[in-house]
């Protein structure tokens, strides 16, 4: 398999060794023999079975390809649940109690991705319940280290590959662009739902693959033009059906939308049962709802307040020019490193201001708004470098992997999402309150705004798998407890995160919930430490642990166990 040229891009590096869920730009998998993994159920209390387990895992946790696609039908699926529980019974059978924390932790994380799977045989089903599942081009990176939500095996990241193309990747591109029409064809009979919401919100996320693959064309024309003709005419072949047959499949969604009316939530039962299984959340439905609407009332609150200390201060207005936006973002980041070394925050590498520098993005001209990150973003650009933490997280992983082979790469099923999005929201706050806006008191209310915007769409999202709220009314929940009008119901980022939220169980709460988290360990760890703990011991501990849940964290920081640790046995 030929790998784009980018590969030394953290992302790609983690995704390739990603299957399943987070699925592979890479080759197909090799055919499976139904039973082959009942070999080596053999009790063991070695480790290095436990790595030999997870590499077998991550193969069989991608579907089969048959013909040049991955084979989600009907009996496919009915074919891996069944073999499924092999697996677990192969990690059943290693026994892990007399191992290190480290090595216990790396037990668990396999268990719940095996969860993870479980779940979407028995519950999720997006083969058969979500339509958007089956996009396949990705145009932009995330900033967690895999895609978020359930993803189709064999999606391409174009933006990992450098321009112009080599022949090796132009000829796997194009292999990979003309299987859309057969993988879209076969979702048509795979697709057999019929929650209102996934059908009625799918179709903008094919409108998007169609615009990236035209995009795509317009940069290797620009580009590539040193390409071997006849490569150059396949991959622009393949392209041209790939958006004939996204634009079809467009089409036709819109055509059987009108006709799905169930619901598409996962119900409170099972949404508790994923986050303790799977994310390793020692929550409920009803106790995430409490907690969301305790931040969302604090956010407000404090927003009141700050606004009237400020009262007598101007306004922030918004960078209104490319010249600028350039020198107000740089030194936004200038700032952000600085506090960080200032104040000790955790230990600095060369890497991380690149990997911030990297993400100041361009000058957006428009007449209204923006977006709601964007609109922060313009008024005091270094609001949201605090939750550029994200990519020092990710450099991190690149530049310093992690020893264990398990934790070096993303957990399936985003269960990463409380540490990682529980960070990055956690970050604003606690570095407001280290001192970051000691002298910007207008951006001190930003970060409010920041964190009652989380609140009300977790909320949104929490509530739509309770089947309480449609994606609408959690849409327009979300904008109505959203100060300033900065995030209007009918907008795409709303739009966008309640059905992404729908499409992913928890990960819509996970930034109020990953952030309650780590505020609690960092109180605990206070504690134990005593007099030595600072906040550099804190954050390079907890960072050095892995992209992994928060309750695995403390229990390797803290040598405290979470019971809910055990549920998910």
């Amino acid at each position: 398999m030929k790998r784009p040229a980018s590969v030394g891009s953290l992302f790609l590096m983690c995704a390739l060794l990603v299957a399943g869920f987070a699925c592979s730009s890479g080759g197909a998998p090799s055919e499976q023999a139904v039973g082959g993994a009942a070999a080596g159920t053999t009790p063991s209390t070695d480790y290095n079975d436990l790595l030999a387990l997870f590499d077998d895992w991550r193969e069989f946790a991608r579907p089969r390809w048959v013909d040049g696609v991955p084979d989600y039908s009907a009996a496919a699926m009915a074919e891996q649940h069944a073999e499924l529980a092999v697996y677990q019974a192969r990690l059943a059978a290693i026994d892990e109690s007399g191992w290190p924390v480290a090595e216990q932790i790396d037990h668990h994380l396999v268990r719940a991705e095996m969860n993870g799977l479980d779940f979407d045989h028995r519950v999720r089903r997006p083969w058969a319940d979500n339509p958007a599942f089956y996009v396949t081009i990705f145009s932009a990176q995330s900033d967690v280290p895999a895609h978020e939500g359930p993803v189709i095996d064999g999606w391409l990241d174009t933006w990992a590959y450098e321009y112009p193309l080599d022949e090796p990747n132009a000829v796997f591109m194009a292999g990979r662009i003309d299987s859309i029409p057969a993988l879209l064809q076969q979702a048509r009979a795979n697709l057999t739902g019929d929650g209102d919401d996934l059908w009625r919100t799918a179709p903008p996320s094919f409108a998007t693959q169609s615009a990236d693959l035209q995009a795509l064309a317009a940069r290797i024309e620009q580009t590539s033009g040193d390409l071997d003709a006849d490569v150059g005419a396949e991959l622009e072949g393949a392209i041209e059906r790939a958006i004939v047959a996204t634009d079809e499949f467009r089409a036709w969604l819109g055509q059987e939308a009108p006709s799905k009316t169930g619901t598409s939530g996962v119900g409170r039962d099972n949404h508790t049962w994923y986050l303790q299984n799977v994310h390793l959340l020692p929550y409920t439905w009803e106790q995430e709802e409490t907690i969301l609407l305790r931040e969302l009332a604090r956010a407000h609150s404090s927003l009141r307040l700050e606004e009237n200390r400020n009262r007598e201060l101007a306004k922030l207005s918004r960078v209104d020019n490319a010249a600028e936006y350039d020198r107000v973002f740089n030194q936004a980041v200038d700032d952000m490193i600085a506090f960080l070394e200032e104040e000790e925050i955790f230990t600095m590498a060369d890497y991380m201001d690149p990997a911030l520098r990297a993400r100041i993005g361009s000058f957006s001209p428009a007449d209204g708004l923006r977006g709601f990150f964007s609109e922060v973003s313009y008024r005091d650009a270094l609001t949201m470098r605090t939750h550029g933490v994200h990519w020092i997280d990710l450099a991190l992983m690149e530049y310093e992997p992690h020893e264990s082979p398990i934790r070096r790469v993303p957990p399936l099923s985003n269960i990463y999402d409380n540490r990682s999005e529980g960070l990055a929201t956690a970050f604003e706050e606690m570095m407001m309150h280290a001192g970051l806006f000691d002298d910007r008191p207008r951006a001190r209310e930003l970060i409010w705004i920041l964190l009652a915007q989380r609140a009300a769409r977790g909320l949104g999202g929490l509530r739509q798998h309770a089947n309480v709220y449609t994606l609408q009314e959690a849409a327009e929940f979300a904008s109505e407890w959203t100060p300033r009008g900065f995030l209007p119901a009918d907008g795409a980022t709303i739009q966008g995160e309640e059905h992404f939220y729908l499409t992913q169980p928890g990960y819509g709460t996970s930034y109020i919930m990953g952030k309650l988290e780590i505020e609690k360990l960092m109180a605990e760890r206070a504690i134990q430490l005593g007099d030595e703990f600072t906040i550099k011991i804190f954050f390079d501990e907890f960072l050095a642990t892995g992209v992994i849940p928060v309750s695995l964290v403390r229990w390797q920081l803290t040598g405290n166990k979470d019971p809910i640790l055990e549920v998910s046995r």
